[in-house]
């Protein structure tokens, strides 16, 4: 019998994640970064850029998750950047440079809260915001691209993060 979340036996668990978004606009990726915030009961999401909307194409995605998902707007990352900084947080941006470390190889070592980064939709995770973090992480790439779509990005990159917490 296929379980729902009625009958499931999953057991609720807060992990202290913040997902920053660095300009990500795209409704359904938004919709759907709720959703994956929501699935990994992250502490926030935190949406920086000037053009962002929660439409219908983003709550057709979101399924009413952003109705209970901790979530705040801001223009400037920069801004967002320093403040988790100053409240201790380990940064970690996902992006591939050239010393981003493979995910699968990341080892989390630090109690310190998370804040994990995404980049621009087009353009990824700006220099600036490259020399501030603690950690560049990246998904090893098989086929021809060398990106992938930030919300798959983002469920790869919690779900590597919460299990290295809970283990």
């Amino acid at each position: 019998m296929q379980l729902s979340h009625y009958n499931s036996n999953f057991k609720k668990q807060k992990h202290p994640i913040t997902v920053i978004c660095d300009n990500v606009t795209n409704a359904p990726n938004i919709g759907s970064l709720f959703r994956i915030a929501d699935a990994f009961n992250i502490e926030e999401l935190i949406f920086c850029g000037s053009d962002i909307s929660l439409g219908k194409r983003m709550t057709k995605t979101s399924r009413s998750t952003e109705k209970y998902v901790n979530h705040c707007f801001n223009e400037a990352i920069e801004t967002q950047i320093q403040n988790l900084k100053s409240k201790n947080y380990y940064l970690i941006a996902l992006e591939i440079t050239e010393n981003s470390q493979a995910l699968s190889e990341f080892k989390l070592q630090t109690k310190q809260p998370i804040a994990l980064i995404l980049g621009d939709e087009n353009f990824g995770v700006s220099e600036t915001i490259l020399e501030q973090v603690d950690a560049i992480v990246h998904i090893n790439m098989f086929g021809n691209n060398s990106s992938m779509n930030v919300v798959q990005a983002t469920s790869i990159a919690l779900y590597e993060i919460t299990k290295q917490l809970n283990s």
